[in-house]
């Protein structure tokens, strides 16, 4: 079973799983803050992600062991008020707007009401989404919307039973389904569902998952499978590609991309025709994080469970936080420690390029489970 890195013995500030300071602690220099979180290659990061806990009630193979991970205590994840207090500096000082709450799963959080209702009293204009498996969804959605919850991704990746269970390593299909439509009658749309493509399992499904998805009102997005499970089996030629997987789209649809600016946004959409009339089905979003990467247009920052940012989800080096925050600094001190781990942002994480791994590539010790999507 892969085993987590231990956190509490990094120093502060930037470092590397192992301790070290990282690569880029020379530009630590304090920044202009009212420049936002701006990097060397002039990207601002607007799109703030935080996970709220590492846990998850599913075993999906490309993010977490079959028996889960070492989970972190309670006294490590960042509090409500931590959250609250991050939120802000995000909003006020940095311009953030946009805010994902993630996991782990998000849901198993027992104050995520809560956690989501001060966040709304303190931003009533602020776009709150929230990514998560949908199992409980169906007792909460309706809570959550009331608390302030914009709108929700959801994870799935086959409408399938045995398949879902085959790639999640449980059965359970059905609370995932009603969760959705317990989302959706909340009002927590445009709903969108996140479908990972595994290569001899649940590849052959996607057009499958797409009529689905097409029937509900649903905005269906593939995701590339990423060197980010805990098991550390991903190999390049196993990912199905961006390419690959519109291929399979059209064997049932026809695909044109929109006519909408793209910016910095992951998925690259795509409206859904009918082959034989062409008349307008829906859309389908495809995110090509390791085939077909948007590094030059990223717009995101993202903060784990324990407080520690990361300037790309591919980052091997971390940015404490929590540690500033429970020593009593004030706003400006996080926020300098905040904005210089974003100076350091690389360029690109480069694993569109051929042999990518030769070529000095290393991948996160964490897994997707414990960054945070």
């Amino acid at each position: 079973m892969a085993t987590r890195v231990s956190i509490q013995r990094r120093p502060p500030g930037l470092t590397r799983a192992d301790g070290t300071p990282g690569a880029d602690s020379e530009h630590q220099q304090p920044r202009d803050l009212s420049a936002g979180l701006v990097d060397r290659f002039g990207r601002r990061a607007t799109d703030l992600r935080i996970s709220l806990i590492d846990k998850c009630n599913l075993r999906c193979t490309y993010c977490m062991p079959e028996n889960g991970l070492p989970w972190l205590n309670r006294n490590q994840l960042l509090t409500a008020a931590e959250i609250r207090r991050l939120v802000r500096i995000g909003v006020e000082i940095f311009g953030v707007r946009e805010l994902r709450l993630t996991g782990g799963e998000p849901l198993v959080r027992a104050d995520l009401p809560e956690i989501i209702s001060s966040l709304r009293a303190d931003h009533p204009d602020l776009p709150i989404a929230m990514t998560t498996n949908a199992i409980g969804l169906e007792k909460k959605a309706q809570a959550l919307a009331e608390a302030g919850l914009s709108r929700v991704n959801i994870s799935l990746d086959s409408v399938h039973r045995e398949t879902f269970a085959q790639l999640t390593r449980r059965d359970a299909l059905e609370k995932v389904l009603v969760g959705i439509e317990a989302a959706a009658r909340a009002g927590l749309t445009p709903l969108k569902i996140n479908a990972v493509l595994m290569r001899g399992i649940n590849d052959a499904e996607a057009p499958d998952l797409l009529t689905w998805s097409l029937q509900h009102g649903y905005e269906l997005r593939f995701i590339e499978q990423m060197p980010l499970d805990a098991d550390q089996t991903w190999k390049r030629e196993g990912t199905v590609s961006a390419a690959e997987t519109r291929e399979l789209l059209g064997t049932r649809y026809r695909l044109r991309p929109t006519e909408e600016e793209r910016g910095g946004a992951p998925a690259e959409r795509f409206d859904v025709l009918d082959p034989g009339t062409g008349r307008h089905l829906g859309t389908v979003g495809v995110i090509a994080s390791v085939t077909e990467p948007f590094c030059s247009a990223c717009t995101r920052t993202r903060i784990t469970a324990e407080g520690r940012v990361m300037s790309c989800l591919f980052s091997s080096e971390e940015t404490d936080l929590l540690e500033l925050l429970r020593a009593g600094a004030d706003d400006e001190a996080v926020a300098q420690r905040w904005a210089a781990a974003m100076w350091a942002k690389p360029k690109a994480h480069g694993t569109d390029r051929p042999g990518f791994e030769a070529a000095g590539f290393t991948r996160p010790e964490r897994s997707m489970s414990a960054i945070g999507g």
